[in-house]
């Protein structure tokens, strides 16, 4: 997965936690090509720049320990936590924060990312504020699966390198999803068609063979399957749409229904193989 994309969907994750939680605070990362250690990309409420770019190691502090456990960790009063190691205090203590909680983003039993919020006071953290983290870490994670099994059922048989640049090529598609989001939101008709044809060159040069017959999408289901194949889930699609996730789900049951598919994910390749999507 492109770290554009990885960023987009992590940012999206910490605004509801935030939002959810009520807590000031909130940051984390993603591990980089399932490696070690975890780099803070993300932060929102902060108010100096000290956590930003943060390298956490596993075992070392909260994040650390919650990345190497693969499990939820916190601390009322993180100064002076005895449970934790205390290499980051400076970082955490220049940006005041007293009350943290770390959970891991957790795919196939590997961590690939942790989320974390904070108050400044020292507090304890209620069952909200641990629901709604969780929360936040579930659907980053429902992000992850997806795209990696995307990426996986449509790699070339020779590999990455044969045919299209995986990285690149997963960028491409990225934009196309983009355009296809923005397209409905543009009032004037002259430049929603303009855009809708940009959407349309891209599959040309991508080789889509013609459409299927018998296989036609609405432009909103084409809209909400490349939503998907991108990464997004039900959630991030309808913020990125302007719907209500259960419009989007009434768009995804039916383009399944009509591509004959019986998972978003099945849907997303019968879709790009019927040549109804980039």
């Amino acid at each position: 997965m492109s770290e554009r994309i990885e960023a987009v969907e992590l940012r999206a994750a910490l605004v509801r936690l935030r939002r959810g939680s009520g807590l000031p605070v909130v940051f984390g990362g993603l591990v980089q090509d399932g490696g070690r250690p975890l780099r803070i990309a993300e932060l929102h409420g902060a108010v100096t720049p000290a956590l930003q770019g943060l390298v956490i190691s596993p075992g070392n502090g909260l994040g650390g320990k919650c990345l190497a456990l693969g499990r939820p960790c916190a601390v009322t009063d993180y100064p002076v936590a005895r449970h934790i190691t205390h290499e980051y205090d400076l970082p955490v203590s220049a940006e005041g924060l007293r009350s943290v909680i770390a959970v891991p983003v957790v795919v196939r039993r590997q961590v690939r990312g942790v989320l974390y919020g904070a108050l400044r006071d020292a507090l304890p953290l209620g069952e909200r504020v641990f629901d709604a983290a969780v929360a936040a870490a579930r659907d980053v994670e429902q992000a992850l699966v997806v795209r990696d099994e995307v990426s996986r059922l449509v790699e070339p048989p020779d590999g990455p390198g044969a045919g299209r640049p995986g990285p690149s090529w997963e960028e491409v598609r990225y934009a196309y999803g983009e355009l296809r989001a923005l397209a409905p939101q543009v009032l004037d008709p002259e430049l929603r068609a303009r855009l809708l044809t940009v959407c349309g060159r891209l599959e040309t040069a991508a080789g889509n063979p013609p459409p299927a017959a018998g296989v036609a999408l609405t432009p909103r289901e084409t809209d909400v399957l490349a939503a998907v194949a991108s990464g997004a889930t039900n959630a991030a699609a309808a913020q990125r749409l302007g719907l209500r996730p259960e419009t989007v789900k009434g768009y995804l049951r039916s383009a399944m229904r009509k591509l004959g598919a019986h998972t978003r994910l099945e849907a997303v390749v019968a879709a790009r193989r019927a040549g109804v999507l980039l």
